[in-house]
């Protein structure tokens, strides 16, 4: 099946009182499954953090911005993590992948470095067994901010068919009326959400203008920076590791991606940069 790129679309509602953000993130979370092997729950809660974490993300500012949101809980999940940056790059995993329950106790924390040396960072404790109730937690107590949000994945098997989410928060000025259908509007989109129709969730208040940013799951891992994490270890304790194990191999947890480098790679790669 054909899946258009990930989006995260903006526009001010009700007299530009409040902030309305519609995210179709099918493709994104359709790559986090398929890297990461996830299926019922684990997908549903790390499909609905990312799509959490894509709106964030369109807070920051430039390419050297990044974003943290990590989920800890002592529930089945363990612990959920996601990772991104102001290109709307984002990568993220749950740690029991298979998993199905609940995410009992716990908490949300979140840090935004706008690459300035002031990283903002918050941390809520969990409310909720819904992602989108702790979100809402967290944007009142760390941000200060009226937050209505609506999330969903949906899928069949180990298949996303949809993913989305609607966030709404009132401006500083919006008024009482506002501000009440921040609180309570959000869940009336998720028909919208569920059936992938994006756009009507405009069309109900006559927007027909919006701006729209694309987002992709993509990591920032590589070849090249596992071998200059090699080289950081030094000729002696890098050939001590490959001794003892008969390889040196690094996991990427966020995209599931492992880096295998053997006694003739290792070799090779001391010799290059000892000619140098």
């Amino acid at each position: 099946m054909q899946v258009r790129p990930s989006t995260v679309s903006r526009a001010l509602i009700m007299d530009g009182q409040v902030s309305l953000a519609v995210l179709d993130t099918t493709a994104l979370v359709c790559e986090a499954a398929n890297r990461h092997s996830l299926t019922g729950d684990a997908l549903t809660v790390l499909g609905k953090t990312l799509t959490a974490a894509g709106y964030l993300c369109g807070w920051l500012k430039g390419e050297k911005s990044s974003l943290t949101v990590s989920v800890r809980t002592d529930g089945d999940f363990g612990k959920i993590s996601v990772l991104g940056d102001g290109n709307l790059n984002l990568r993220g995993y749950v740690e029991n992948a298979c998993a199905r329950g609940k995410l009992g106790k716990g908490t949300l924390s979140v840090v935004r470095d706008d690459g300035e040396g002031l990283p903002f960072a918050g941390t809520v404790a969990l409310v909720s067994e819904e992602t989108e109730e702790n979100f809402v937690a967290y944007f009142r107590e760390s941000e200060q901010i009226k937050t209505g949000i609506a999330l969903s994945v949906v899928s069949k098997n180990s298949e996303v068919l949809r993913a989305g989410g609607v966030f709404l928060q009132a401006l500083p000025f919006a008024d009482e009326r506002a501000c009440d259908f921040v609180a309570r509007g959000a869940d009336g989109f998720r028909d919208f959400l569920e059936a992938g129709e994006y756009e009507k969730i405009f069309g109900a208040f006559g927007v027909e203008a919006f701006e729209t940013r694309e987002m992709k799951f993509a990591c920032r891992c590589s070849k090249e920076r596992v071998e200059a994490l090699i080289l950081s270890m030094g000729k002696e304790s890098a050939f001590a590791l490959l001794k003892e194990q008969g390889q040196i191999s690094v996991h990427c947890e966020y995209c599931n991606t492992d880096y295998v480098f053997g006694k003739d790679r290792i070799r090779k790669l001391f010799g290059k940069h000892e000619g140098r």
